[in-house]
């Protein structure tokens, strides 16, 4: 009976909940309900938004601990900083099995070095072979005292006069200076000819007959940068590459100041902006400037004697490629090549002329410029004050460390260190096409371009093939004829290839 009375009450309340249900999902919403649970989700959201902005802000009011500034970054381009292709190429430089070195040490050959630093480098280079060539022996050389610069350093100021002698003595002997004997000896003084050969030195060593010392008062351009024996042409080298090395102090403070741009952000461009007082005024280039400013680089020209052309067009100089890019022309032209704004550049170069007047052109585009006074102490600078050459020096060891070498202008130092960026595996340079330009940067002025991807492309185009790749060392200009060829050639300082620089079928032949 108790059993027949469970199963009832269990049937009756499973009908009960089976109605129940069914009234619960036949119950549609009002359209009220839904319109009241929309808002009050909205305004749920909102209140969670407006109470995490109250908190961030908050926060932001509290004081912050003091965080080191990272240095700026800014997009690596691969194709804007990487070195040409030179698989394969190597220095090489050590003699062949014909080479013999010096016999005679009673014979001596001073020399008087001029100009700047890198001009005096490649005269002193010269010097090492011309000694060898005609079996003498060099004195430590005399540096420039009377140039532009006016600067007093003796070689030990600049060079490692120890290492000098040292790492050359298997070719030539070098003392530091005459025997006392021979101080007050007659001597030959001698103005070797520009860009000699081999030939004419043989024959000078008859001036020992008569004489034990000859004294040479023009160092620059005493040997021709081809068809020399690769012999002489690769002592050229040692010198230049091995045996002058700067003075410890030079070389440490120099490399003490890559590392701290190298901290600045990793990659940089060394840039000489060879946009100097003397340099306009010697190539007559016054495009850009005042008429005061003009007028005064005209008398500084009249007024130095050892240069030797007064008159000068300063148009037809522009137009034929002979001037120094401009610091306004130098910033469009590395903005159209594609470096980025934030581009740390190293001004490798004395005093600007027209100081911020003209630099502000070329740092309006770049404003990370960075200078040797502002990477190094005023102490660490300290000994090279008023010593031009010096701090010439501090800017070759920059430039050769450079990612990227841009010269503003082809002179001593940018040929210097495009050869010898050339010699350590054919490090990036750039070198503008300055006669080329001329037309694009005119038309810039007048409208007819504008800054922008057009620009960029006719700027690239042009520059594909001038960014030191490894190639043989160009010839005189054509028909240029007689002695004046010589002055069209490419320097031998500028790309020692192919006598001091082999392919890989010379892997023998290193260093």
């Amino acid at each position: 009976m108790q059993t027949r009375v469970y199963e009832y009450r269990r049937r009756r309340n499973n009908r009960s909940n089976r109605i129940e249900m069914a009234r619960f999902h036949t119950r549609k919403p009002s359209l009220s309900i839904v319109t009241f649970y929309t808002i009050f989700i909205f305004a749920f959201s909102i209140s969670i938004f407006i109470l995490y902005v109250r908190t961030f802000n908050a926060d932001q009011d509290q004081p912050q601990p003091y965080q080191v500034p990272k240095p700026p970054r800014y997009e690596y381009n691969d194709q804007l900083w990487d070195s040409p292709y030179s698989r394969g190429f190597h220095p090489c430089v050590n003699p062949t099995a014909k080479y013999k070195g010096v016999q005679q040490f009673d014979r001596y050959l001073s020399v008087r070095s001029n100009g700047g630093l890198n001009q005096m480098r490649t005269g002193i280079a010269d010097m090492v072979a011309v000694a060898h060539i005609m079996n003498a022996t060099l004195v430590i050389p005399q540096l420039d005292r009377r140039s532009f610069w006016q600067d007093s350093s003796v070689f030990s100021d600049i060079f490692d006069e120890f290492h000098f002698i040292e790492s050359l003595k298997g070719d030539i002997r070098i003392v530091q200076e005459l025997p006392k004997t021979l101080e007050a000896a007659p001597r030959a003084r001698k103005h070797f000819t520009s860009w000699a050969g081999v030939g004419y030195y043989e024959e000078m060593t008859r001036l020992w007959n008569d004489y034990q010392v000859i004294h040479v008062a023009k160092s620059d351009s005493r040997l021709a940068n081809n068809d020399l024996p690769l012999d002489i042409q690769r002592l050229r080298c040692r010198a230049m590459y091995h045996a002058l090395q700067f003075s410890p102090p030079i070389e440490n403070l120099g490399k003490r100041l890559v590392d701290r741009l190298r901290s600045r952000g990793g990659r940089y461009i060394a840039l000489h902006l060879r946009y100097e007082k003397d340099m306009l005024s010697f190539t007559g280039c016054a495009y850009g400037l005042t008429d005061a400013e003009s007028e005064e680089l005209r008398i500084l020209r009249e007024t130095t004697k050892y240069w030797k052309v007064k008159k000068i067009n300063s148009t037809e100089q522009r137009i034929g490629g002979f001037c120094p890019l401009t610091p306004k022309e130098v910033g469009i032209f590395l903005l159209a090549l594609g470096f980025p704004p934030s581009t740390p550049i190293y001004i490798a170069a004395g005093e600007i002329y027209g100081g911020n007047t003209h630099l502000s052109e070329l740092s309006s585009r770049f404003p990370n410029l960075i200078f040797k006074e502002s990477l190094a102490t005023a102490e660490e600078l300290k000994a090279f004050t008023n010593h031009a050459s010096q701090n010439a020096a501090l800017d070759y060891i920059i430039s050769v460390e450079s990612d990227v070498f841009v010269p503003s202008y082809s002179g001593n130092m940018a040929r210097a260190v495009e050869g010898h960026r050339r010699f350590l595996g054919h490090r990036k340079t750039i070198t503008p096409d300055r006669k080329g330009l001329v037309g694009i940067f005119d038309k810039l002025e007048t409208g007819e371009l504008v800054e922008g991807v057009a620009l960029s492309h006719m700027v690239q185009r042009m520059h594909k093939n001038r960014q030191g790749a490894p190639r043989k060392r160009q010839g005189s200009l054509p028909g240029v004829k007689g002695r004046a060829r010589f002055r069209t050639e490419e320097s031998f300082y500028e790309n020692p290839y192919p006598e001091c620089i082999c392919g890989s079928r010379n892997k023998r032949e290193r260093m």
